[in-house]
C-alpha cells in the first residue's frame, strides 16, 4: 500500500503528466454531464418505456455502451458507436480499394485524410441512425412525452441534426484526450460510460443476495471472487504473447554482415495471442442483430420463435451462434491486421532472421503458421468470455451485474485500463521515476 501512494505521488510530481489527467478528466466529466442532457421537447420524467425496453435483451447493450444516455433520450443517445462503425468499415474497405491502402501507407498525411474519411461516414451513419431512434421513441413513449409544438417533422428534423452533433461532440471530445491528455480517448470514453452502470448494477446485486435474503453474504462474497478470477484472465488474454526468437546480423566497419556470436543482437517478435482485440465480439454482436430484425419482418411462428431466441442474449442458441461468429471473426481479423508478409520483409531488411528458418517466404509461412496456431485458443478463450455472462445469469445474478463477468465490456475495460497505465509508466520513466514497475530501483531524477 505504501509503494501505490508512493507511486501515485510521483505521478502527481510530473507536471506535464498531471496537467494530461485533470485534462482528460475533464472532458470525461463533460461528456458524463452532456449523457444527462435529454433531448429539446421531451418530458424526462416520462421515460419508463423507454428504461423498460433497455433492460433486457440488446438494449441493455446499446445502453450500456452509451454510458445510460441511450435510455435517457439523451443528446448524446448514439454515443461514439457511429464513430467505432465508421472506424470499423474504413478499415476493412481498406483490404479492397486501392485509394485506402494508399493512404494506410502514406504515413502522417495518409492518416489525417484517413481519419477525416472515417468522420465524415460518421456523420453519414448518424444521420441513418438517428431517425431510427426518433422513430423508437416515438412508438415506446406516450405522447404525452412529447411537446406538442414537437411532435410534428420539425421535432424531427431538430431531433436529428442535435444528435448528430452530440455525435460529433463525442468524437471531439475523445480525438482532444487522444492529444492532449492520456490515453486512447475514444476507447476511454466508451469504458467510462460502462463503468457509469457498474454501481447500480452492484447496488442491484447486492440488494437482491442481501436485503432480499437471496443467497447472503456469502453467495456475494463468491460473485466478486469469480469477478476478480475472469478480470484476471482478461489481463491474461490481453498481454499474453508467444515470442518468436530473432537474430540480427552485426555490419562490420568494411560494411559485411557477420553473425554475432556471442548473441547480443537476439531480440524477438511478439505476437499476442488475442490479436484482433474485442473487434471479433463487435463483428458478431453487430451480425446477431440481423436474423431478430429479419424475423420480425413476418408473422409466421417460425420467425417469431427466431427472432425470441435471438433476442434473448441470455439464450442457448443465442450464445452458441454468437461464440462460433466470434472464433470465425477472430480469424479473419487477425488475418487482416497481422501482415506477417510485411513482418517477413521488414525482418530481411533489418538483416535479422528466425533460426532456423530461411528468409522471405519461408519466414512469412512460418510467422503465419504460429499465428494460425496461436488463434484458434485465443479464439476460443474470446468466446468463452464473451458468453460467460449467460452462464452466470442463468447461475442466478442478476441481469445488469452479470454484464460485467464478461463480454465486449470488461474486455474494453481491461485493455483501455492496461493501455493507460502502459502510458502513464512511460511518462514516469522519461522523468525517471519507476516505482509503478514491478522491477527496477528508484532512480533520481535529472534536472
Amino acid at each position: 500500500m505504501k509503494k501505490f501512494f508512493e507511486s501515485l505521488a510521483n505521478v502527481w510530481k510530473i507536471d506535464e503528466l498531471r496537467n494530461r489527467i485533470v485534462f482528460t478528466l475533464g472532458l470525461l466529466l463533460v461528456y458524463r454531464f452532456g449523457a444527462h442532457v435529454t433531448l429539446p421537447g421531451i418530458d424526462a420524467t416520462q421515460l419508463d418505456g423507454l428504461t423498460g425496453q433497455t433492460k433486457n435483451g440488446i438494449g441493455s447493450i446499446l445502453d450500456m455502451f452509451t454510458g445510460g444516455a441511450f435510455s435517457k433520450a439523451s443528446i448524446l443517445a448514439l454515443g461514439i458507436m457511429p464513430y467505432i462503425s465508421a472506424s470499423i468499415v474504413v478499415q476493412l474497405m481498406g483490404i479492397a480499394i486501392p485509394y485506402l491502402q494508399k493512404l494506410q501507407k502514406d504515413g502522417e498525411s495518409g492518416r489525417k485524410k484517413l481519419n477525416q474519411i472515417t468522420r465524415w461516414l460518421t456523420i453519414a451513419i448518424t444521420l441513418v441512425q438517428g431517425p431510427g431512434y426518433i422513430y423508437n421513441l416515438r412508438q415506446t413513449l406516450p405522447a404525452t412525452a412529447f411537446n406538442p409544438e414537437f411532435f410534428s417533422f420539425y421535432f424531427l428534423f431538430i431531433s436529428v441534426a442535435i444528435l448528430v452533433t452530440g455525435t460529433i461532440f463525442a468524437m471531439w471530445l475523445g480525438e482532444k484526450i487522444t492529444d492532449k491528455g492520456i490515453g486512447n480517448g475514444i476507447s476511454l470514453l466508451i469504458m467510462v460510460g460502462i463503468l457509469a452502470r457498474m454501481p447500480q448494477a452492484f447496488a442491484q446485486e447486492f440488494t437482491s443476495t442481501i436485503t432480499n435474503n437471496n443467497g447472503g453474504p456469502m453467495l456475494l462474497v463468491i460473485e466478486i471472487i469469480v469477478w476478480l478470477l475472469v478480470i484476471i484472465s482478461c489481463v491474461l488474454l490481453v498481454m499474453a504473447v508467444r515470442k518468436i526468437p530473432v537474430q540480427y546480423a552485426r555490419r562490420t566497419v568494411s560494411g559485411e554482415f557477420e553473425q554475432d556470436a556471442n548473441g547480443a543482437n537476439r531480440q524477438f517478435i511478439p505476437l499476442k495471442l488475442n490479436a484482433s482485440g474485442v473487434m471479433p465480439i463487435i463483428f458478431a454482436q453487430a451480425i446477431m442483430f440481423i436474423p431478430a430484425a429479419l424475423a420480425k419482418l413476418s408473422q409466421s411462428d417460425l420467425s417469431q420463435s427466431i427472432a425470441a431466441e435471438f433476442s434473448n442474449v441470455f439464450g442457448f442458441w443465442y450464445c452458441l451462434v454468437f461464440a462460433l461468429l466470434i472464433i470465425i471473426f477472430t480469424y479473419f481479423y487477425t488475418a487482416i491486421t497481422v501482415p506477417t508478409n510485411k513482418m517477413a520483409d521488414d525482418l530481411k531488411r533489418s538483416s535479422g532472421f528466425i533460426p532456423g528458418i530461411r528468409p522471405g517466404v519461408e519466414t512469412s509461412d512460418y510467422l503465419d503458421k504460429i499465428m494460425s496456431l496461436i488463434t484458434f485458443p485465443g479464439s476460443l478463450f474470446l468466446a468463452l468470455i464473451a458468453v460467460f455472462p449467460a452462464v452466470v445469469h442463468n447461475a442466478g445474478v442478476q441481469q445488469q451485474w452479470a454484464m460485467f463477468f464478461g463480454g465486449t465490456s470488461l474486455i474494453i475495460m481491461v485493455g483501455v485500463a492496461i493501455d493507460t497505465i502502459q502510458q502513464i509508466n512511460s511518462y514516469i520513466l522519461n522523468r525517471h521515476y519507476d516505482s509503478l514497475m514491478k522491477s527496477g530501483k528508484n532512480r533520481k531524477a535529472v534536472a
